[in-house]
This record gives structure tokens, C-alpha cells and sequence, in this order.
């Protein structure tokens, strides 16, 4: 699995996750690889465990108990440090943290949202106005356990959005966006986007098959990807800005579009 490091210290490593590529197992992942195999390999998680120090004990964090400091140890060893996640499709940035400690710090900063991230995403149609914001509410579909939409009694989601480029694909309008979402729901994105009647191209789940198909014979990859993150060093507390440029294949793919 080629993964390229970002940024490495000895508390955290961030990533480029490449698109196709799950994060963590599961029961339906099978013998594919995932981010979580290679960050085992990588941080030797199997020897963190009998290598944690005492020193998270006195370190600052608030509310310990509701971020389930008592399974600290677990947590942190089960998931390999990984503390966030990327739909499998998604590329781009993804933190890992080498300690409890961190591990811990970076999802109380997640959960404070203080964490900035910002996405790049190429959706249909010509959006606007060239700035705004969607605040409407994210929950999993009653009828479809695999989706997520807006929906009564969803959480609350907010995500920010600017129009970087207007491009055209022969006939048919294309906006390039960068995205800024301030809450952080599973498929915020995706079901904010699509529920602006502008969704991300070649989503399967969200812009629907007959579009999805079409989008897929000249790019066969969601077109969304974590461009950029920034957070306190947990350790070190100074700001650490990370960018991600587009793959490869986003790039070509722009690069051929009017």
C-alpha cells in the first residue's frame, strides 16, 4: 500500500489517503487492506500498549470522563490511532496519532470543533451565489441504512462552501468548490450537496445512478477530497496547518474539462 506521509513527528503522522482505500476493518472489508492495517505497521501499535507512559495522566484535557478516558488505552489501540475517518472514496488528509494522549487531545479538538478542515469537491451544475453557507440537519435514511440525508430530527450540520471555477464538461456545467464543514457528520458533504441540487461528481449514494454511471466513464472516482486541515499540536500547542494537493487524477481530469 503506497502511502504518502504529510507531516510526522513523534506524537502524530498525517497522511494522503488515497481514494479506494477503507480506513478502519470491519466485518465487510474482508482481507482488503485498510489505513488501519498500514498505521499498525507503521506506528507498531502492538508494542504502544506495554510502552504508554504515565504522563497523559497530568496532562490538561477537559470533560475526561465523557470522552471515555477510561478506555483510553483501548480506544487508542483498537483503532490504531486513527482519529478521524474518510468516506472510502474520499482522498486527502487523515490524522493519526502515535499516543493515548494525543490520540485523546486531537478528538476533544475535534469534538470542540477547533479543528479546521477544508475539502475540494467538483459538483454538477453552476452553483450559487459564489458563497454561503447550508445549515440543515444530517441523519441516517429510515429506509436505506447505508445513507445518510436531511432529515427530521438529524443532527445539526453546518458546512461552508466558495466557488473556485466554473468549468464545462462538453454541455454541461461544472462548479469547483472549496468546502468548509464546520460540524462533522458522516456524508455531511455529500448529503449537503445534494440536497443543494448540486451533488459531488460521480457520487454513487448521492447524485443518483443514471448520472453517477455517466460521470463514471470519464472519471471513475469521487470527485472530493480533504485538501486541508488545521489544529493545535496537542503536545507542542502551536498551530499546525497541513495541505494535501489534488491526486493525480483530479488534477488530469480538470485539466481536460473547458
Amino acid at each position: 500500500m503506497d502511502i504518502k506521509i504529510l507531516y510526522e513527528d513523534d506524537y502524530l503522522v498525517a497522511i494522503g489517503k488515497p481514494s479506494g482505500i477503507t480506513v478502519n476493518r470491519s466485518d465487510t472489508t474482508g482481507d482488503q487492506q485498510t489505513i488501519q492495517d498500514w498505521a499498525e505497521r507503521h506506528l507498531q501499535i502492538s508494542n504502544l500498549k506495554s510502552q504508554i507512559s504515565n504522563k497523559f495522566q497530568n496532562l490538561n484535557i477537559k470533560n475526561k470522563e465523557k470522552l471515555g478516558f477510561g478506555a483510553w488505552d483501548l480506544e487508542f489501540t483498537s483503532r490504531a490511532g486513527i482519529v478521524h475517518r474518510l468516506d472510502k472514496e474520499t482522498s486527502g488528509i487523515l490524522l493519526i496519532a502515535k499516543t493515548p494522549e494525543v490520540f485523546v487531545d486531537l478528538q476533544r479538538q475535534f469534538k470542540e470543533r477547533k479543528i479546521e478542515k477544508k475539502y475540494i469537491a467538483l459538483v454538477h451544475g453552476k452553483v450559487t451565489p459564489l458563497e454561503g453557507e447550508i445549515s440543515v440537519p444530517v441523519g441516517r435514511l429510515p429506509f436505506n441504512r447505508k445513507r445518510f440525508g436531511v432529515v427530521a430530527g438529524g443532527r445539526e450540520a453546518s458546512t461552508q462552501y466558495k466557488v473556485l471555477n466554473i468549468k464545462y464538461l462538453e454541455k454541461e456545467t461544472l462548479s469547483l468548490l472549496e468546502l468548509k464543514p464546520k460540524t462533522g457528520r458522516t456524508h455531511q458533504i455529500r448529503v449537503h450537496l445534494k440536497y443543494f441540487n448540486h451533488p459531488v461528481f460521480s457520487d454513487f449514494l448521492y447524485a443518483g445512478r443514471k448520472t453517477a454511471r455517466n460521470d463514471r466513464k470519464v472519471l471513475p472516482r469521487l470527485f472530493l477530497h480533504a485538501a486541508g486541515i488545521s489544529f493545535i499540536h496537542p503536545i507542542e500547542n502551536k498551530i499546525i496547518k497541513l495541505e494535501s494537493p489534488l491526486p493525480k487524477e483530479l488534477e488530469s481530469f480538470i485539466s481536460k474539462l473547458n
